[in-house]
């Protein structure tokens, strides 16, 4: 299998605090390395790692002991970032592109996502969503109700045949969409979602961290 993987590590952690969340450990170990190793398992051809300027140093530190793993400089907004990771692929067959604050992500589930990609080209994970989501307008005002049944959140990694995502991203470069999905959903392009599992958190705050600690045992 021809499987590039991509991991977004450019944010600033500014809702974290003082550390970078990152770097956090779990059990002993960073965020982004637990998020890297996820994938170990899977054999890839490639892992790119996406990070800011003040982390990348720090990061190629932490990957010396990993095979064909490299890092390059982030965006200034996460498209962007993912853009260069894209740039720096030597693989054209299906690219994962993870946020590196999902420390916990089943290799299960990305294999499931792989599975999904192969057969449609864009799938990405996701859980169905438990709560009552209201739309609001800007005073506050409640104007709608959706239908949870057809609501999803959306996780990573989201998988893509590379071609399809690159030729998206230069399509759509400048913009900032918060996921890479939302790229092809704006040029018609169909995304699947693949159900994954709740315990695939994104680390943004110390509680997350600590939620984190408590469910790595048992994801």
């Amino acid at each position: 299998m021809d499987l590039s993987v991509i991991i977004t590590a450019g944010g600033s952690s500014t809702r974290y605090g003082n550390r970078n969340k990152l770097l956090e450990k779990i059990k002993g170990k960073e965020v982004i390395l637990h998020s890297i190793d996820a994938f170990l398992p899977l054999a890839p051809d490639e892992i790119i790692i996406s990070a800011s300027e003040s982390l990348e140093p720090i990061i190629k530190e932490l990957i010396k002991k990993y095979k064909n793993t490299k890092v390059v400089r982030g965006g200034k907004t996460r498209q962007e970032s993912v853009f260069n990771g894209l740039k720096a692929c030597t693989g054209r067959g299906l690219v994962a592109i993870h946020d590196a604050a999902r420390p916990l992500v089943r290799t299960k589930d990305i294999e499931n996502c792989i599975k999904k990609a192969q057969l449609t080209n864009a799938a990405i994970l996701c859980v169905k969503a438990t709560d009552t989501i209201k739309k609001v307008d800007d005073s506050g005002k409640i104007i709608e109700t959706p239908d949870r049944n057809y609501l999803w959140c959306v996780q990573t990694p989201q998988i893509f045949n590379y071609e399809l995502i690159l030729n998206a991203h230069n399509q759509l470069k400048g913009k900032s969409f918060s996921d890479d999905a939302g790229l092809l959903e704006s040029l018609n392009i169909p995304v699947y979602a693949v159900e994954g599992s709740y315990s695939n958190i994104k680390i943004t705050t110390g509680a997350d961290l600590e939620i984190a600690e408590s469910l790595i045992n048992i994801s």
